[in-house]
């Protein structure tokens, strides 16, 4: 029997909750450097560029990533032949707390989602234990931001939907959530047993690298499939340009519609429009 102090995991949390705010895994960074470079539409490259150089930015200055630093989602491995000493709960949410105090980073939890008090240091924490074999602990901090959370979905399906029902519910979440998650996204997707069951398959599906298929061969193919299908999805900026100056909406009604707040969609209409301007000037058109 392996012991390990509360306490330790404690700071590891605190730790990791920096971290994963201030620095991406690399498997996520290739990935962005990847459609950089081979991203053929210009406003979305543009956009990808300035990723990128924030990424850089955080990198070097130990600031976060991003404004929205995110609930605290922690998943623990235990070995069985484990003893944890003190209150491992209480030890994790103290990590939390911690990490997002002592870090800088904006608290955004609240102790109640109707009464909406914010608890100041962005605890409680979700919290999901795995028991495996073995004498290890294995500690994973994973930030989720909260437009991306407000985009979940989860259907039950009948034996009859099949195959193409699914895909079919997959792709339909992407194009209802638009720009709402702050794309480029990573897509977690998790298929059968209960209610709860596929809500935590769908989480932990998130942490598995960009760049490892899903070992089971018929998933891994299925995984192409909706990806080269998610990719055909028209971006969100040419969907405003198009929107505002061949249909005639005004940005409340584009707003509406894409279920987006007005200053984004304004901004959007204003980036686009520049680099439109751009690329019509450099084909001799004005």
């Amino acid at each position: 029997m392996r012991e390990f102090s509360a306490e330790i995991i404690r700071g590891e949390v605190s730790r990791l909750c920096r971290e994963a705010n201030q620095r991406l895994p690399d498997d996520i960074s290739c990935a962005l450097r990847e459609a950089q470079r081979t991203e053929p539409w210009p406003v979305a490259k543009d956009t990808l560029d300035v990723l990128c150089d924030n990424m850089c930015a955080a990198k070097e200055s130990g600031l976060p990533v991003c404004q929205d630093t995110g609930m605290a989602c922690v998943f623990l491995e235990i070995g069985q032949d484990v003893h944890i000493t003190g209150d491992l709960h209480s030890a994790i949410n103290s990590g939390v707390a911690d990490g997002y105090v002592e870090g800088y980073l904006r608290k955004s939890v609240v102790a109640d989602p109707l009464r909406r008090v914010n608890t100041e240091n962005n605890t409680p924490a979700l919290i999901t234990v795995d028991l495996v074999p073995g004498d290890k602990v294995k500690l994973t901090v994973a930030p989720k931001g909260f437009g991306s959370e407000n985009m979940s979905r989860i259907q039950m399906l009948k034996p009859a939907d099949g195959v193409e029902g699914f895909k079919k519910f997959v792709i339909e979440t992407v194009k209802l959530a638009g720009s709402n998650p702050c794309p480029p996204i990573v897509l977690g997707v998790g298929v059968g047993g209960s209610f709860d069951k596929v809500a935590y398959l769908a989480k932990k599906a998130l942490l598995r690298p960009l760049d490892v298929p899903n070992p089971d061969p018929y998933y891994a193919q299925l995984e192409q499939e909706l990806l080269a299908a998610i990719r055909k999805l028209p971006p969100d900026f040419r969907s405003v340009i198009l929107l505002h100056y061949y249909q005639g909406y005004g940005i409340s009604e584009i707003a509406g519609m894409m279920h987006v707040p007005e200053g984004p969609i304004s901004s959007r209409l204003s980036r686009g429009r520049k680099k439109l301007e751009e690329i019509l000037k450099e084909r001799g058109a004005q």
